[in-house]
């Protein structure tokens, strides 16, 4: 239990205030006084309050304060608002006395960082959507209130562990799904690395705790051969004069799991764990020059791998991020991926936005417009007022790609857009009529469709017509947040032509079955055929895609049957094995526990669970289950991206659950098997599955291509442990090289 200490925690505030000023390192008196004012009324105002932990609250400001100056670079206004960030939302305190003593530039960020309470109802959609929506209003006015944000973000995942685990969750999958790509395009990426670290920590964590023992034990191992390999290019450089520094970083844990999926290898074959930086001092007029010779003094010693080589000086990043990368081969017969930057990029780098504007020059850079563009796109879609929140924050996470394309208009203008980006992308991103009436293009002067992929380089010229509208099939074409917004704005219009005549046709049939046709009713139906909003379930009536049988079986007065008695017709739910709960009566009991889950008893009746085709969940998988519209629970493995997406924007929907040795029944689980080609090699496989280890196959896809075979395995197991007993059988085939769990029920 947690025992307050006051005289130690009054010298522990004071210490930790030094720090921030320390980190700040500024020399202006007025400055420093104005910060002190800001930390007085933060102390004041947050004096009774504490955090989960137990610790005095104004610990929180202090370190989101200590990280905006430290880490991400920024100045005094930052480090005022960030000690006042909480301080409208959980004190008596009002924006209007805070514009009175600091100014209404002040007043203006700390709104934007100020938590909207009670604005919607929770159970049809998410406050954190609206949160950050308002939030990204605010960008329009000032950007640091992102960045801010984004320093509370990461001291909030710094000192996750003191929340309850179904709140861990959330919190990780909101982090994963929209703060650390955001923290990425802004160009802060050990901001970015370490919140996907602390991410995956929560969601995972046997995997994060594996690969983080691996990394360790294997550190003295990596420093040995960094100190090989970096010696001939040290001393190459200082014979030629070079002022420079070495640096060497462990990749990521998220990083080095995401590979092993990727590759569906462990990671004994992960060879690429780490990254050698080169920086080097040199005027900003001779950088690109000094970068080239570098590389060229790398390439003398290693051979280099030449479609790994990245020229992100020539073009940089949206983000602003500039560096020469190359991956050469090392005497040790290992690719070391090598960066190559200058002084400033390598600050550009560490600190993103902030360190970017520090170098602003009087004429604008490549990477300041690309910046500039992106900006202007999300104050584009945020002017759709009629924009959904949870829809808002699907179409701005469109915009959070890491990797880009550089397009270029028949001016030879340069366009740059997210990877897989499309001719319609294209259209959308010079203007929305012109996306709007796309029929085509000429990429490269030859005739192309609306769904042709770009690549770097393209010059693209659009074609259209007046007599073009968007249509459903478009958003199988785009990718860009952009082109989707705009789509779903084009086909709302349309829609909306149809609404009266569909409305009507919907009252008829509610009279002819003898239903009262209320709100209430209108929503079951909405529900229960996936309806986002009125206007297309008045459009789908009026085309007669939906007519009087389905709202009869929706809403006609039929006995509905409950999730228990549905679940007792079963076989295999029945058990001898009364002491313990199914998964489903593990559901109830914790939906009973959660005050925040408002259901009453006859909906909680009505609850059954499904499993997810999207990952596939089986017993001993940590999973995580979502309350649908229709009161099912719909099973996911945390790390599912599906999942990930709900959890952070549905927090009050997740029910935090685990299987128990009650489940008596197959899961379909699928594998991938790598193999060389050989007579009966299919033959051993079955024999292993069926009667070595008696589980049954769903279905079996083999592709053999240059004597290299791949099969796509479906099977039913009981467990975790189960399939990987299977997985570790198969390896010892004859033939087989790999073989792994598929993280989706959807093939590669």
């Amino acid at each position: 239990m947690f025992i307050p200490d006051p005289e130690q925690e009054k010298k522990e505030i004071l210490k930790r205030y030094r720090s921030l000023l320390s980190a700040w390192r500024s020399d202006d008196i007025k400055a420093k006084q104005e910060v002190r004012k800001a930390f007085n009324i933060a102390l004041e105002a947050h004096k009774d309050m504490r955090r989960r932990t137990g610790e005095p609250y104004i610990y929180h400001p202090i370190e989101v304060a200590r990280i905006v100056a430290s880490e991400i670079g920024l100045g005094k206004t930052s480090i005022i608002c960030a000690l006042l960030h909480d301080v409208v939302e959980d004190t008596d305190i009002g924006l209007s006395f805070i514009e009175a003593n600091f100014g209404k530039k002040v007043a203006r960020i700390i709104d934007g960082l100020t938590k909207i309470k009670d604005i919607m109802d929770k159970s049809t959609a998410s406050i954190q959507a609206e949160n950050f929506k308002k939030m990204l209003l605010t960008l329009s006015d000032d950007v640091r209130v992102i960045l801010i944000k984004l320093a509370d973000r990461l001291h909030n995942m710094r000192t996750l562990h003191a929340m309850p685990q179904h709140k861990q969750l959330k919190i990780a999958s909101e982090t994963s799904y929209l703060y650390a790509p955001l923290a990425h395009r802004f160009g802060l990426y050990a901001i970015k690395t370490e919140l996907e670290d602390l991410a995956l920590k929560y969601t995972e964590p046997d995997v994060y705790q594996n690969i983080s023992t691996r990394l360790e034990q294997s550190e003295n191992d990596r420093k040995r051969f960094v100190n090989r390999f970096i010696y001939p290019i040290k001393k190459a450089l200082s014979k030629q004069n070079f002022d420079y520094e070495i640096f060497y970083r462990n990749k990521s844990i998220h990083s080095i799991w995401t590979k092993m999926q990727q590759k569906g290898v462990p990671i004994e074959e992960i060879y690429d764990l780490m990254a050698v930086r080169i920086v080097i001092d040199t005027p900003q007029e001779s950088e690109k020059m000094e970068c080239w010779r570098v590389y060229s003094i790398i390439t003398d010693h290693y051979r280099p791998k030449i479609d790994r080589l990245r020229d992100w000086i020539s073009i940089p990043k949206a983000n602003g991020y500039e560096a020469l990368h190359t991956t050469v081969m090392s005497a040790d017969g290992h690719w070391v991926e090598v960066q190559i930057r200058s002084r400033r990029m390598n600050e550009i780098a560490e600190k993103g936005y902030a360190a970017h504007w520090r170098y602003k020059s009087t004429s604008p850079s490549l990477s300041e417009t690309n910046l500039n563009n992106w900006l202007e796109r999300i104050r584009e879609i945020l002017q759709n007022t009629e924009t959904n929140p949870l829809d808002f924050l699907d179409d701005f996470q469109g915009f959070l790609f890491t990797d880009e394309i550089y397009v270029f208009t028949p001016k030879g203008e340069l366009r740059n857009l997210p990877v897989h980006s499309s001719v319609l992308d294209f259209a959308y991103a010079i203007h929305s009529e012109i996306g709007n009436s796309c029929i085509g293009a000429k990429v490269n002067h030859k005739l192309a469709p609306l769904d042709q992929k770009l690549k770097s380089g393209d010059q693209v010229e659009i074609l259209t017509s007046k007599k073009q509208v968007p249509k459903e099939e478009w958003f199988n074409y785009v990718v860009t947040a952009r082109a989707r917004t705009q789509i779903k704005q084009g086909i709302k219009e349309e829609k909306r032509n149809y609404t009266e005549q569909g409305k009507l046709k919907l009252q008829e049939y509610f009279k002819q079955i003898g239903v009262e046709f209320t709100n209430k009713n209108q929503r079951q139906l909405q529900q229960k055929y996936n309806y986002a909003s009125p206007i297309d379930l008045y459009y789908d009536i009026a085309q007669e895609l939906i007519g009087i049988k389905e709202i009869k079986e929706c809403c006609g007065e039929f006995p509905r049957e409950s999730w228990l008695s549905k679940m007792m017709r079963i076989p295999f739910i029945r058990s001898r094995n009364l002491d313990k709960k199914t998964l489903t009566e593990t559901v109830v009991d914790v939906i009973n526990q959660r005050k925040d889950i408002t259901l009453n008893s006859e909906d909680i009746q009505k609850i059954s669970y499904d499993i997810s085709p999207c990952c596939m969940p089986i017993p001993g998988d940590d999973i995580v289950g979502f309350i649908e519209p229709d009161e099912t629970i719909r099973i996911h493995r945390t790390t599912c991206p599906v999942a990930v997406n709900q959890m952070s924007k549905y927090g009050n929907k997740i029910i935090k659950t685990q299987w128990t040795d009650k489940e008596t029944i197959g899961f379909v689980a699928g594998i991938e098997i790598h193999g060389i080609d050989a007579p009966g090699f299919i033959k051993d496989i079955i024999k292993v599955i069926t009667e070595e280890q008696h589980l049954n196959i769903k279905s079996f896809h083999l592709d053999t291509q240059g004597g290299m075979t791949t099969g796509l395995v479906m099977v039913y197991v009981y467990s975790v442990k189960n399939l990987n007993n299977l997985i570790a059988e198969l390896k010892k085939v004859s033939n087989v090289k790999k073989a792994h769990r598929l993280s989706s029920a959807i093939s590669k």
